[in-house]
C-alpha cells in the first residue's frame, strides 16, 4: 500500500465517495438491506457485489419492473430511519479540515435525503458541494457523479483525485479521468484498482498551496 504517483502530482480540487470514505454506516446499511431482502424474498448472495452503487441500481438490477417503485421507496424510507452507530472514519476529519480553504466535494451514492442525515448523523462537517445519485442520470460505476463534482467545483475532471472505497466508485472515477486514490476500509486491497491504496485517511495527509493547489502525503 503506497501513495505512488500520486505523491508527485498536484490536483486542484479533491472529491470524496461518503460511505466507507469519510463515514462508517456499515452496520445501518446491512441492518436496512437485510430487512429489505427478507420483504423481497433475496437471499444475501443476491445482494452481495453491489457496494458503492445506487440504491434504485441494485433495485432494478434485483426485482421485476413493476416492483421497481415500491421497493426502491421501502429501501430508501429502511436507510433514513436507521442512522444510528454511524461514525466518522480515521483521518476524515482532517482531511475535510485541511481542505476547508481549497475546491472539494462529496459525491455519494445516496440520495440527498439519506447523504444529508447520515453527515448529520456522524457530526461531519461536509464540503459545501455535495453531489449525490439523484441528481445524476447514471450512478457509479457512470463516471457522472464525479463529472458533475468537477463542473461544480469549476475544475476539470483530469485535475481532480477521488477517494473511494468501492470497485464501482472507482470505476467511475476512472471513467471520469479523475486520479483515483482508495482506501481499504470495506473491501480487500487486491479487489481495488486505483493509483494509490492506503488503509485509511489517517494514513495521508492533506496539504494546500497558496495558489488553491492540494498535494497529498503519506504520512510515517
Amino acid at each position: 500500500m503506497a501513495l505512488g504517483k500520486l505523491a508527485e502530482l498536484d490536483f486542484d480540487a479533491v472529491i470524496f465517495d461518503m460511505d466507507g470514505t469519510l463515514i462508517d454506516s456499515t452496520p445501518a446499511v446491512a441492518r436496512a438491506w437485510s430487512t429489505w431482502a427478507q420483504e423481497h424474498g433475496l437471499t444475501a448472495e443476491q445482494l452481495a457485489g453491489h457496494h458503492g452503487m445506487p440504491s434504485a441500481r441494485v433495485v432494478r438490477k434485483l426485482l421485476p419492473d413493476h416492483q421497481h417503485e415500491s421497493a426502491i421507496d421501502r429501501i430508501n424510507a429502511l436507510e433514513i430511519d436507521d442512522v444510528h452507530d454511524i461514525v466518522v472514519l480515521p483521518g476524515a476529519a482532517d482531511a475535510l479540515a485541511a481542505l476547508r480553504s481549497a475546491r472539494n466535494a462529496i459525491a455519494t451514492s445516496c440520495t440527498m435525503p439519506l447523504a444529508r442525515a447520515r453527515i448529520a448523523a456522524a457530526d461531519l462537517a461536509a464540503p459545501s458541494v455535495l453531489v449525490t445519485a439523484d441528481q445524476v442520470e447514471h450512478g457509479k460505476p457512470a463516471p457522472d457523479p464525479f463529472l458533475l463534482a468537477a463542473e461544480r467545483l469549476g475544475v476539470a475532471p483530469e485535475r481532480c483525485l477521488v477517494v473511494e472505497d468501492a470497485p464501482a466508485g472507482l470505476t467511475a472515477a476512472k471513467a471520469a479521468g479523475c486520479y483515483r486514490l482508495a482506501v481499504i476500509t470495506t473491501t480487500p486491497e487486491g479487489e481495488l484498482e486505483a493509483d494509490g491504496i492506503v488503509r485509511n485517511l489517517g494514513d495521508v495527509e492533506f496539504l494546500v498551496g497558496a495558489d488553491g493547489g492540494i498535494r497529498v502525503r503519506e504520512l510515517a
